[in-house]
């Protein structure tokens, strides 16, 4: 049995029809704003903004619900992955995502964003607590997450020997915890990881269509279903 939760599990990892013909001066002022803030250029950014539209019931914000459904075609579906998806987004932490913060995120994943933003966003994604450090119940926490989203039962023996071996080869200060040094120094030794975080046909937003609208969404949950997939078992 060979399992590595940080390398292995991250490998699993439109023309769209806008509901109005015009779109408002603010959201064209927004885009500009997004524009320079991002990797995205105007146009890309209005495209997006069709993309909003349609996964959104009112076109101003993104409810767990609706993220869930995109995900899962079922919105009352729990799932660790889709949580930490969606509170990442939502970057006010007000239960839902804006438009602003839906770009701001999703261009993390774009192939022109820095290494240092995805490398940041990984880490706080382990992070659950927020406390600046991925902690060994975190990182079980996830492990048994996706174990029971593969449907694969694993004693808790063996749980805890592959979160052990985890944080003895990242933890290198070895006081329990990885800190951003540590979380830093083990991405630039494994930079499959970051490849990985990248979604290269997000350069396809010219000819995009629904499906494609949906396609990011599975992308996102499995490249965090990726993080922590099984290998040999």
């Amino acid at each position: 049995m060979s399992y590595n939760p940080l390398t292995e599990t991250m490998s699993m990892s439109m023309s769209c029809f806008c509901l109005k013909k015009t779109r408002p001066k603010t959201k064209l002022g927004l885009s500009t704003v997004l524009a320079s803030e991002t990797s995205f250029t105007v146009n890309e950014i209005e495209a997006l903004l069709c993309t909003f539209k349609k996964l959104s019931s009112d076109d101003d914000f993104l409810h767990k619900e609706e993220f869930h459904l995109a995900l899962f075609d079922n919105g009352n579906k729990q799932n660790l992955f889709a949580d930490r998806v969606f509170d990442m987004f939502d970057i006010k932490r007000d239960g839902v995502i804006s438009f602003g913060e839906f770009v701001r995120s999703l261009s993390i994943f774009h192939p022109n964003a820095s290494e240092e933003k995805k490398i940041e966003f990984a880490f706080r994604l382990f992070d659950l607590t927020q406390s600046g450090y991925i902690e060994h119940h975190e990182l079980k926490e996830m492990v048994l997450a996706t174990l029971t989203e593969s449907d694969v039962t694993v004693p808790d023996d063996v749980v805890e020997a592959i979160v052990d071996r985890t944080m003895l080869e990242v933890d290198s200060k070895g006081d329990g915890k990885i800190d951003n040094e540590e979380w830093r120094d083990y991405v630039t030794k494994n930079p499959s990881l970051l490849k990985i975080m990248t979604l290269p046909y997000l350069k396809l937003l010219a000819s995009e269509t629904l499906a494609l609208i949906l396609l990011f969404f599975k992308s996102v949950y499995k490249i965090l279903l990726g993080w922590f997939c099984l290998s040999g078992i």
